[in-house]
């Protein structure tokens, strides 16, 4: 099928939802032009389009622009037609319900993980993450769980040019990293230690139901809570999980 080049007007439009969608607050169209380089004139008028549609929403002074209602309503949309997120729901509440742990399940875009779907431990001191949060791939459990089933020529493309360090024991060497993804595929689950977030742990394995594989589920536990009882059974509980999400998919049970 012959490739036809991208719609200018439609490339924008994606460019400038994403750059808001990433932004931590509302950003003016000065700030909004740095970034994305857009003439000023036709930057301004996307975003008024967009304002009137509801897909982006701006502050009372008008000035400062930010994502949308709209954008949320797709978003949960995708959610809710995704087979994986469907099948994994009851399966999610299984292993949270075993480990009374914090359980995730993501999905590898590009060099990151997306967060599809969480459910929390009922524990006071416990981790969180909104659905739609994205983490480097090579900093996670649910990354490397990932990263772990795709040989080694392939897994370089897969990481973005810098390993930038979120924690102080965040890997950043590519040699150390491969060997963290040789002991995934050894140990047939991936795990990491406050090397995303401090004082937290996580267990993630992959889930083999097509290729190549692109979502994984995880446990997230604090350190101050995990011994090697606990540990085995998170994993045992996962391994578990996997089975039954990857039959569930593979079979159409859902």
């Amino acid at each position: 099928m012959e490739m036809r080049a991208p719609v200018k007007s439609a490339d924008r439009t994606v460019e400038l939802l994403e750059a808001l969608a990433r932004a931590q607050r509302r950003l003016t169209l000065a700030e909004l032009q740095t970034e994305l380089g857009y003439p000023k004139s036709s930057l301004y008028m996307l975003l008024q389009t967009l304002l009137g549609r509801g897909w982006v929403e701006a502050d009372p002074s008008g000035l400062a622009y930010g994502i949308g209602v709209r954008a949320l309503l797709v978003g949960t949309s995708y959610l809710d037609r995704d087979p994986v997120v469907r099948a994994a729901a009851t399966v999610l509440e299984h292993v949270r319900a075993e480990t009374n742990e914090t359980v995730h399940l993501a999905r590898l875009d590009g060099t990151d993980m997306v967060y599809l779907a969480s459910r929390e431990s009922e524990h006071h001191l416990r981790f969180t993450s909104r659905v739609g949060r994205r983490q480097p791939a090579y900093a996670t459990a649910l990354g490397r769980a990932i990263l772990a089933t795709r040989p080694p020529y392939e897994v370089e493309s897969l990481l973005p040019g810098t390993l930038v360090a979120l924690t102080p024991y965040t890997i950043t060497d590519r040699d150390a990293l491969r060997d963290e993804l040789d002991r995934a595929r050894l140990n047939g689950y991936a795990s990491e230690r406050e090397q995303n977030v401090p004082g937290l742990g996580c267990f993630a394995v992959a889930l083999p139901y097509g290729m190549p594989v692109t979502d994984a589920l995880s446990v997230s536990i604090p350190l101050a809570r995990l011994d090697e009882t606990h540990q085995k059974h998170i994993v045992d509980t996962l391994f578990d999980a996997a089975r039954r999400i990857t039959d569930l998919l593979r079979t159409g049970a859902i």
